[in-house]
């Protein structure tokens, strides 16, 4: 199928032929924000104890309780206190409550908890003082953890998640197109509005439980025919209750296998790319069936000399091979598609380590290619680890690995070493030669 081969060659794998249908047919997309809407890589952006608490002990039981969540907040904490070079107390009998926090206890049988503000507060209470920090926090973007040790509260650790460079513009896209986006979300509506407002979603759906995020799509599918795209282990069930499921490339294997169609590059604008090729497709659908119709609308009466005009049998077979030809040559005209829409001038960022392909237009006059021969690639998992190790580096606009071909082509806004590029490859487990 044109259509499909289109999407393939884009980074959009349709797993099915209805499943392309469908999204053309989508009137809301549901949008899950961690990995999602932001880039999945939160940073700790403050630390705020309470009274007679010692920062460092707050940071290394956090980061201790959270060593044993697989959350990306859980992972930036962890993270903040190696930086830090702190040593994490051991811990014991853990436990993740879906939807609400963590325990562990220490070595001393001490319970260590986490979680949400009002998690926390609803089991040990906190001072107003906190709560005001954390709603302030919350209002800039940013998502406040409270800890506490036994039934002393120790204090709140922020962290920040930012928005995928094109989160902004790829919603855009998708409201123009005449559809609603929704933002789903477990985090607290302060700051999931925050976020919400900077990508420019229509509404947010905030503190929904992972086992309620199947729920919410089931309910917003009333409403016309819903699309979901996630990255998660707990967005598996939304992305099977919606009627097309979308998954990031770089999202867990869980996601992935639940979803109808795999956005490989895990650019938010390849799901409006998705969405208006699914489009294309459905149009190009009806015009073969005008044509396939026309031409026996028009040669049966002839055939059967309705009009006192007998059509020879040789002339019938060659409208029919006429047919034919109008029909596969329409469909051919899907690779005509430009599936990313307008093109639009795109200024490299700081940091190059914007999600932007390759035949995109650029304000710079000179872009640089070259081809690194990497090894140890298996998978287009490899494939997303290279790419995103190579793409956090100033100056590389982009990386393409292909683990088939044993390769990775990166494009460069200005000259880079090679020991560096060699470096981020190699820091990921592959060899480069």
């Amino acid at each position: 199928m044109a259509g499909s081969g289109v999407g393939a060659r884009n980074g959009i794998l349709y797993k099915t032929a209805s499943s392309l249908e469908i999204l053309g047919r989508t009137k809301i997309f549901v949008l899950d924000k961690t990995g999602t809407v932001t880039s999945g890589e939160p940073s700790v952006t403050g630390v705020f104890t309470a009274p007679g608490v010692d920062e460092k002990k707050l940071v290394a039981l956090a980061a201790a309780l959270e060593s044993g969540s697989e959350h990306p907040l859980g992972r930036a904490i962890v993270k903040y206190a190696e930086q830090n070079a702190l040593e994490l107390p051991g811990i014991k009998d853990f436990e993740a409550l879906p939807g609400s926090g963590l325990a562990a206890y220490t070595q001393d049988g001490i319970l260590i908890s986490g979680g949400s503000v009002s998690y926390i507060d609803g089991r040990f209470g906190i001072s107003e003082e906190l709560k005001k920090i954390a709603e302030m926090q919350a209002g800039e973007g940013r998502t406040p953890l409270a800890f506490a040790l036994g039934e002393n509260v120790l204090g709140l650790i922020c962290t920040e998640d930012t928005i995928r460079d094109d989160s902004a513009d790829a919603i855009s896209d998708l409201k123009s197109m005449k559809t609603s986006v929704v933002m789903l979300t477990g985090d607290n509506s302060r700051t999931a509005s925050a976020v919400g407002r900077a990508a420019g979603v229509d509404e947010v759906i905030a503190e929904v439980k992972p086992d309620g995020k199947a729920g919410t799509v089931d309910s917003l599918k009333k409403r016309g025919k819903t699309a979901m795209v996630g990255d998660g282990i707990n967005d598996a069930p939304a992305l099977v209750t919606a009627d097309v499921g979308l998954a990031i490339g770089t999202g867990a294997d869980v996601a992935i296998d639940a979803a109808d169609i795999v956005i490989v590059k895990s650019r938010l604008s390849d799901v409006a790319a998705a969405f208006r090729l699914s489009k294309a497709v459905i149009r190009n659908i009806y015009e073969n069936l005008f044509w396939a119709f026309i031409y026996n609308i028009i040669c049966i009466p002839l055939a059967i000399g309705l009009f006192g005009f007998a059509m020879k049998p040789m002339y019938g077979a060659l409208a029919m091979s006429l047919s034919s030809f109008c029909v596969c040559m329409n469909a051919l005209r899907l690779n005509l598609v430009n599936i990313h829409g307008k093109k639009r001038e795109k200024s490299v960022p700081e940091g190059g380590n914007a999600a932007i392909g390759v035949n995109d237009v650029y304000k710079e006059d000179k872009v640089m290619t070259i081809v690194l021969k990497v090894e140890g690639m298996m998978c287009t998992h490899c494939e997303a680890r290279v790419k995103k190790a190579l793409e956090s580096i100033d100056g590389v606009v982009s990386a393409a690995p292909d683990h088939e071909k044993n390769e990775c082509t990166v494009v460069l806004s200005r000259e880079v070493p090679d020991d560096i590029l060699k470096k981020a490859i190699e820091e990921q487990g592959y060899t480069v030669v």
